[in-house]
């Protein structure tokens, strides 16, 4: 097994991904709108990729956090709310805010686990800031670190729940970036004392919580308090003293996608970069055959420390035999109930 989650080029595998994934026995796979059409053909797909492996614990993620950011779209699946109704919630009444939030996240779960998706990349745990780029923007669960785990931990059980796995974004922190490392390399150039405030919520879920998240994925933001030369992803001293040590996440750690402008290099020194640095996965989405023999050369097999961690990360979640309408609305009807009590009431 090579240590690369890969994406999917449509809503069908063609056969040279069909021969190509067989061969390269990738850690997992990665889908975005372009696989997405209706139940029945997600299923298929995913039923298919399983096949291909024999695992029925394959990972398979999706970015699918509710808001502006949801592949699985209506009117075949739910709409769900972005981050922010449940941060202005909280403001209200904290339990109530941390109720709707496991029940929408229990709801989402149970459309992943249906089509056979067994990660969601969400909850961002990214701290807003005022000023900074929105591309995190009303995706955070709010501006204090405190809300933002509290809330983040309703996200992971509630997923967890419809048995699938939660992943905690973007390590150490994207909330405070300027620019949008989609399209470029954001520098964070403040003072470490300062970035205690975006590492808190990471650090409040792996160290002070009992059920400790285990899949994590990293930033590719430059941070001049602790590297100069390299962003998160790509920085050995981020990931050993940062996020495995200050942070104290122990779990599987993703890159964000390599694909991204933020990097530099080819997609195969990128992902060598990352997985030097001391990230257990590469994510590679585009789906690019050329990118993605290249990075199959590049990367040496999985070591026995990351193998484990992808295991352990795996190993609670399950594909439903069906869906579960019924339970789904009540999911619902609840959190709706929840988020109407928070509500400010005029004066």
């Amino acid at each position: 097994m090579i240590p690369v989650i890969f994406g999917l080029s449509g809503l069908t595998l063609t056969a040279d991904e069909r021969a190509f994934f067989r061969d390269a026995d990738p850690a997992g796979y990665i889908l975005f709108g372009r696989n997405v059409q209706t139940r029945a053909q997600l299923r298929a797909l995913t039923d298919e990729l399983r096949a291909i492996h024999g695992r029925s614990d394959l990972f398979i993620c999706i970015d699918q956090e509710g808001g502006r950011v949801a592949r699985m779209k209506a009117p075949e699946w739910p709409k769900y709310p972005a981050g922010e109704p449940f941060a202005r919630a909280w403001d209200v009444a904290p339990a109530t805010a941390i109720a709707a939030a496991r029940a929408n996240a229990h709801a989402l779960g149970l459309d992943l686990a249906e089509v056979g998706i067994t990660v969601d990349c969400w909850p961002s745990l990214d701290v807003r800031t005022p000023g900074a780029h929105d591309v995190i923007g009303d995706r955070a669960l709010g501006e204090e670190p405190r809300r933002v785990a509290a809330l983040g931990r309703a996200i992971l059980d509630g997923l967890a729940s419809a048995g699938v796995a939660g992943c905690i974004k973007h390590i150490p922190g994207h909330g405070r970036a300027m620019a949008d490392s989609h399209k470029e390399l954001p520098t964070v150039d403040v003072p470490a004392a300062q970035l205690e405030q975006d590492i808190a919520p990471f650090r409040a879920l792996c160290r002070e919580s009992p059920f400790k998240p285990t899949i994590g994925m990293t930033s590719h933001i430059l941070f001049p308090a602790w590297d100069a030369a390299w962003p998160a992803t790509q920085s050995p001293s981020i990931v050993a003293d940062i996020i495995r040590g200050e942070i104290g996440f122990d779990g599987l750690l993703l890159t964000d996608d390599i694909d991204m402008q933020a990097l530099s290099g080819s997609i195969p020194e990128r992902g060598a970069r990352a997985l030097a640095a001391g990230c257990d996965i590469v994510l590679n989405c585009w789906a690019k055959m050329e990118d993605m023999v290249g990075l199959a050369h590049a990367c040496p097999d999985m070591p026995d420390g990351a193998a484990a961690r992808l295991a352990r990360a795996l190993a609670d979640t399950r594909v439903a035999l069906r869906g579960d309408p019924a339970l789904q609305a009540e999911l619902i009807a609840r959190r709706d109930a929840l988020l109407a009590q928070a509500v400010p009431q005029p004066a």
